[in-house]
């Protein structure tokens, strides 16, 4: 089976023989199948009535477990985004309804932000249209090389990813 990347890395061959294009023959494909992933994810989160980052918000909560809060600094380090940009994206998620802001109860100046039954049904749906749109990119995998190519990809990944505690 041959797809665009076989092309593309025997046409640099051509031209560049003295070059090792190994690394072009993975990161390409990586590459092309995050546009894939991209594209099913809009498509997950449009037909649930949501954006993306209101997905990596909800989500968040969702994943905390019951009651579904967490403090808007455990949002910011959860998603990667700034003090401003979580403000701003929890205000507009109280407005559509699928969060609310909470007293908290261990800082009397703090806040929470709870996922409302709402927002849970949505994250719920849109995870689950996701996961069989993923589910169809990994098709042509059975489940011990999805296996294989997701312990490979975390020895790519893991070390650019920030340390947990």
């Amino acid at each position: 089976m041959r797809d665009e990347v076989d092309r593309l890395v025997e046409a640099w061959q051509r031209e560049r023989s003295d070059l090792d294009l190994r690394p072009m023959e993975v990161l390409s494909r990586v590459s092309r199948l995050g546009h894939h992933l991209d594209r099913a994810r809009r498509q997950s989160f449009t037909e649930h009535g949501i954006e993306s980052w209101e997905f990596d918000v909800l989500a968040a909560l969702r994943r905390a477990g019951a009651p579904y809060e967490l403090s808007p600094g455990r949002l910011i380090r959860e998603t990667l985004v700034t003090s401003g940009t979580m403000t701003n994206r929890v205000d507009r998620l109280v407005a559509r309804g699928f969060v609310e802001r909470l007293p908290d109860p261990r800082d009397r100046r703090g806040v929470l932000v709870r996922l409302t039954d709402a927002g849970r049904r949505s994250v719920d749906g849109a995870l689950e249209s996701l996961l069989d749109r993923e589910r169809d990119l990994l098709a042509g995998l059975d489940h011990a090389d999805q296996e294989t190519l997701a312990s490979l990809l975390r020895s790519l990944v893991a070390p650019f990813e920030p340390e947990q505690p």
